[in-house]
Order: structure tokens, then C-alpha cells, then sequence
């Protein structure tokens, strides 16, 4: 049984983890607003994108389409482009993401694909090597940026978009976490490269518009930015759900630390009175004694 000098020490101890949990609840909570209207504002600026891509896609067709539509014709190699966070007590976040990066690679792998990576933070590189140690293409580190934004995901499309045009791979998915709330992150695994056609939008009656430059130069332009804007919400999305997943993760390790510190103070007083009891019988026994 633990003294009662042991007892207070962990009290002592377990108190003072407790207040680092509620500090970096209160932290999270704080970024979380920033990171969340962020990720929330650049939703509509992806959509509209995607939106007029596909006006111009659908009057672009055959060999005349820029590579990054059409693709390379093969759909043999496949890149998972993981993006992860870099730092840690986000509960199961990181987890999550790769647990759908796993999954979506077996299948692959299962339908006689080869599979790499490409991965974006520190977090999701530990439990990826130990299954692919042979298949990780790169690590991007983004842990030297304070607040990860454009700059680094123009930096990542940019060398993503020169692998596609030297032919490393065919086909590249990017596999991230979309924030719901602080209770759910949602892993989600879309095709970034070659650039898939929206569906359904490109016939809303805008025939008559005519463009110029033509919709190849303007394609051309416009694929580009659009792979960057991907990666660019995805780094938001990231943002938000690190926030969002630390803060509850923070607020149920404070739960915990106060339950502890009730069992063990109870302990505690129990051991104490247990002594004194002890110290009590001790005395009277030795007055009895004389």
C-alpha cells in the first residue's frame, strides 16, 4: 500500500498535469474559432472553382485537353498524398487519417496497383513507414511554419504537379480530415491528380458563352490553381480539425485528471485515518501498559 507521503506526490503530480490540460484546452478552444471561419471560407471559393472548371471542361474533349484532365491514359500507379498534423494531443485524429490512408491502399494494392506516398506532417510518419517502409515517395514537413497556408500548399502542388508531368504517377488522391464540429473530423480520401470532371454542372445553360482565350490556354491556367486550392483546404480543413480534435481531447484528460485526483484523495484520507487510528491504539495500549 502507498505511504501517505507517495499518495500526496501523486496527488501533487496528477494536479499539476491537470492544469497543462485545461491551459491547452483554453489554447485550442481559442485557435479553433480562427482555424474553423478560415477552413469555413474557403469552401465557396473550392466550389465556385470547381464549378466553372467544369463549364470549361465539358467543351474540352479528346487529345486537346490539358494532361492534368486527361490523365496519363494508365491508372496503374497511384500516390496517396496524406496530410496529417504535426503536432500531437488531438486524440484520435491523426489515427483516423491513417487508418483511411491504410484502407484506401489495400484496396488498391488489392486490385494489383502500386501504391506510394506522400506525406504532409510529422504525425502520420511513424505508423505509415512500419506497413510501407519501401513506398513513401516524400516527406513535406510544415512544421517549421507557424500557421501552415498558401505558401506551402502552392509549394506541394507545384512539386506534386512536376512528378504528374515526369511520370512518376498516374493517378494521386489526397487523403485529409474534414472538420464537422469539435466532436468529428471526418477522414476523407479524394482524386487530386489527374483532375476529375464535376459532374452535372457543366450543362447549366451557359452554352452561348464564348471564351477567350480559348478553353485549352484557359484550362491550362486554371488546373493548376485548382490542385492548389485543393491542397490549400485541406491544410484549413487540417487546421481546424487539429484544433477541434486537441480541445475535446484536452477537455476529457481534465474530466480524467479530476476523477483521479478525487479517488486518490479519498485514498489518501483513508491511509491517514487508517495512521492516526493505529497511532491512537499504540498509545492507549502503552498507558495501559504502565
Amino acid at each position: 500500500m502507498a505511504s501517505l507521503k507517495e499518495l500526496k506526490g501523486r496527488i501533487n503530480s496528477v494536479k499539476s498535469t491537470q492544469k497543462i490540460t485545461k491551459a491547452k484546452q483554453m489554447v485550442a478552444a481559442a485557435k479553433l474559432r480562427r482555424a474553423q471561419a478560415a477552413a469555413e471560407a474557403a469552401r465557396p471559393y473550392a466550389e465556385r472553382l470547381s464549378g466553372v472548371m467544369a463549364s470549361l471542361a465539358s467543351k474540352v474533349s479528346g487529345d486537346s485537353a490539358p494532361k492534368l484532365l486527361r490523365g496519363t491514359g494508365a491508372d496503374k500507379r497511384h500516390l496517396l498524398v496524406v496530410v496529417n498534423t504535426d503536432k500531437g494531443l488531438c486524440g484520435g485524429l491523426n489515427a483516423n487519417i491513417v487508418k483511411a490512408a491504410k484502407a484506401k491502399a489495400k484496396a488498391l494494392t488489392a486490385e494489383g496497383k502500386d501504391v506510394s506516398f506522400y506525406l504532409v506532417g510529422k504525425k502520420g510518419r511513424a505508423p505509415i513507414k512500419r506497413d510501407y517502409a519501401d513506398c513513401i515517395a516524400k516527406h513535406f514537413d510544415t512544421s517549421d511554419v507557424r500557421n501552415p497556408g498558401f505558401t506551402e500548399a502552392e509549394a506541394i502542388a507545384d512539386d506534386l504537379i512536376e512528378r504528374f508531368e515526369n511520370g512518376e504517377f498516374d493517378i494521386a488522391h489526397l487523403v485529409y480530415p474534414v472538420f464537422k464540429s469539435a466532436l468529428a473530423q471526418d477522414p476523407t480520401v479524394d482524386q487530386l491528380i489527374p483532375v476529375p470532371s464535376p459532374e452535372g454542372e457543366g450543362d447549366s445553360g451557359d452554352a452561348v458563352v464564348e471564351y477567350e482565350p480559348g478553353e485549352e490556354e484557359i484550362l491550362e491556367d486554371l488546373l493548376p490553381r485548382y490542385v492548389k486550392t485543393q491542397v490549400f483546404g485541406a491544410l484549413l480543413e487540417r487546421e481546424a480539425s487539429e484544433q477541434g480534435a486537441s480541445m475535446t481531447a484536452m477537455d476529457n484528460a481534465t474530466r480524467n485528471a479530476g476523477d483521479l485526483i478525487n479517488k486518490l484523495t479519498i485514498q489518501y484520507n483513508r491511509s491517514r485515518q487508517a495512521a492516526i487510528t493505529t497511532e491512537l491504539i499504540e498509545i492507549i495500549a502503552g498507558a495501559e501498559a504502565l
